[in-house]
C-alpha cells in the first residue's frame, strides 16, 4: 500500500492553492505533475554538467554524454527493448509518430491501406492522413462501440494483404479504454503489416514490455509520466529503424558529408539530428527511476481504487452521463451533465480549485460518434486521493445548481 501523504509530499505543486482553494489536480491525462527529484535533476544538469553531447572531448561534454546515454539505457530496460539503439529520443509522442509516417512514405504505395482506430488522438490520425494523401494509400478506420471499445470482429475483417501498417493507442486519452493491443499486434503480423502503438496515455499507468508485445513501434512522451516536457521516446525494432530513411537532416545524424554524397550514422543517431533536449533526455531517466521506486503495481492499485470511487460518486449526480464504459479502463472518467455545456462546468469548478479538462480532448471523431460537443474529463494519478474526488463532487453539484 502506498503512503499517499508521503507521495504527495514529493510533488511541491500539490500544496499550492488556486483561487484561494487547495489545488485538486485532475488533468493528469494532459500532463502529470513533477516530483521534487525531477525538478532538482533539471537544475543539477544546468548547474553542473551543461554541455553539448557526443561531440566534445572536454570533461563536461563527456559527463553530459554519459548521463544522456545512461538515461537511454534506463529507458531500454524500462520498456524491455532488445537494444539501446532501438530507443530514439524525440520531442514527444507526436514527433515519434511523424517520424514513422515520414519513413513509411517510401514504403507505402497507391492501393495500400493504413488502419487507424476510432479512438485515436488527432496526433495519431492527422499524420496518417497526410501519408495517405502523399502516397495514394487508403486510410481505414477500426470502429468502436457505445462502450468506447474497439470492435475486434471488424478489425479482423479490415486486415488484408493490402494493410501496410496499423496504428492504435494503448489507452484512449478521451475515454480511458485499455485496448487489446497484444491481440491487435499478433493479428497485424499475420498479414505482414507493421503496427505502431501510441503509448502516451499508457506509460503513466503501466510498464510496456515491447518484446512481449512484439510491437514494431511504440511511442510516448515524458511529460505524462512525471518527466519534463519536450522529450519523448520512439521505440522501433532494429530491422524497421534500419529500413526507414532519416526524418531530418543535420548534425549528429551523419557519418560523412561531402557535396557529392552524404552517408548516415548508425542507430540511434540516424534519427537524432541536431542538438537534442539534453536535460530532458537525462531527466526522463530520473522520472522513470522515480515511478519504478513507487512501483507500478502500487500505482495501478491506487488508480483503480480512484476510478471505482469516482465512478460511483459521479453517478450520484442527477443527469450525469459517463462516456466510455469499457470493461478494461484506466483512471479516466469522461462525463457530461444534462443540459449544461462542459466548458461552463469546467470554468466554475476551476474557481473552486478543481482542475479538469473540458472539450474534445483532441479526439473529435469520438465526440462525433457520441454526438456531443465534448466532455468534462477527470484523469487521476497515483498521488490523487478520494478526499479530492469528494471535493470535485461538491464543486460539480454547485456548478450544476448555478447553471441549471
Amino acid at each position: 500500500m502506498l503512503d499517499i501523504q508521503k507521495i504527495r509530499a514529493d510533488f511541491p505543486i500539490l500544496s499550492r492553492t488556486v483561487n484561494g482553494k487547495p489545488l485538486v489536480y485532475f488533468d493528469n491525462g494532459a500532463t502529470s505533475q513533477k516530483p521534487q527529484i525531477v525538478i532538482d535533476a533539471i537544475s543539477k544538469y544546468y548547474q553542473e554538467i551543461n554541455a553539448n553531447i557526443h561531440r566534445g572531448v572536454h570533461t563536461l561534454s563527456q559527463l553530459a554524454t554519459d548521463a544522456y546515454e545512461i538515461s537511454r539505457g534506463k529507458i531500454q530496460n524500462h520498456i524491455n527493448a532488445k537494444f539501446a539503439h532501438e530507443v530514439i529520443f524525440t520531442s514527444g509522442t507526436t514527433h515519434g509518430i511523424n517520424l514513422v509516417t515520414n519513413g513509411f512514405a517510401s514504403i507505402v504505395k497507391p492501393g495500400d491501406e493504413v488502419l487507424v482506430s476510432a479512438l485515436e488522438h488527432h496526433s495519431n490520425i492527422v499524420p496518417w492522413q497526410m501519408l495517405c494523401e502523399k502516397t495514394g494509400a487508403t486510410l481505414k478506420v477500426i470502429p468502436m462501440n457505445e462502450n468506447g471499445e474497439l470492435i475486434m470482429d471488424e478489425y479482423d475483417k479490415l486486415l488484408s494483404d493490402k494493410t501496410k501498417i496499423v496504428t492504435v493507442n494503448h489507452i484512449s486519452n478521451a475515454l480511458g479504454t485499455v485496448n487489446p493491443v497484444k491481440y491487435m499486434i499478433d493479428k497485424a503480423h499475420e498479414f505482414g503489416a507493421a503496427i505502431l502503438i501510441d503509448g502516451a496515455q499508457a506509460v503513466p499507468h503501466l510498464k510496456p514490455d515491447v518484446q512481449a508485445l512484439d510491437c514494431d513501434f511504440y511511442v510516448f512522451s515524458g511529460h505524462k509520466m512525471c518527466g519534463p516536457t519536450g522529450v519523448g521516446i520512439l521505440y522501433g525494432k532494429e530491422a524497421w529503424l534500419n529500413k526507414l530513411p532519416p526524418y531530418q537532416g543535420g548534425g549528429e545524424m551523419i557519418k560523412e558529408v561531402s557535396f557529392e554524397k552524404t552517408t548516415y550514422a548508425d542507430l540511434p543517431h540516424k534519427f537524432e539530428a541536431g542538438t537534442p533536449d539534453i536535460a530532458g533526455g537525462i531527466v526522463l531517466g530520473t522520472a522513470v527511476d522515480y515511478l519504478n521506486s513507487v512501483g507500478f503495481d502500487n500505482i495501478q492499485q491506487q488508480e483503480l481504487e480512484l476510478l471505482e470511487y469516482a465512478t460511483k460518486r459521479l453517478l450520484e449526480i442527477e443527469g450525469l452521463k459517463i462516456y466510455g464504459t469499457a470493461k478494461e479502463k484506466t483512471s479516466v472518467v469522461s462525463f457530461n451533465i444534462e443540459g449544461i455545456h462542459p466548458y461552463d462546468i469546467g470554468t466554475i469548478v476551476d474557481k473552486l480549485g478543481i482542475a479538469v479538462r473540458t472539450g474534445h480532448h483532441c479526439a473529435q471523431p469520438i465526440m462525433t460518434f457520441f454526438d456531443i460537443p465534448g466532455t468534462i474529463r477527470a484523469s487521476f494519478s497515483f498521488y490523487n486521493t478520494k478526499e479530492e474526488i469528494d471535493l470535485m463532487i461538491e464543486a460539480l453539484k454547485k456548478a450544476q445548481m448555478m447553471l441549471s
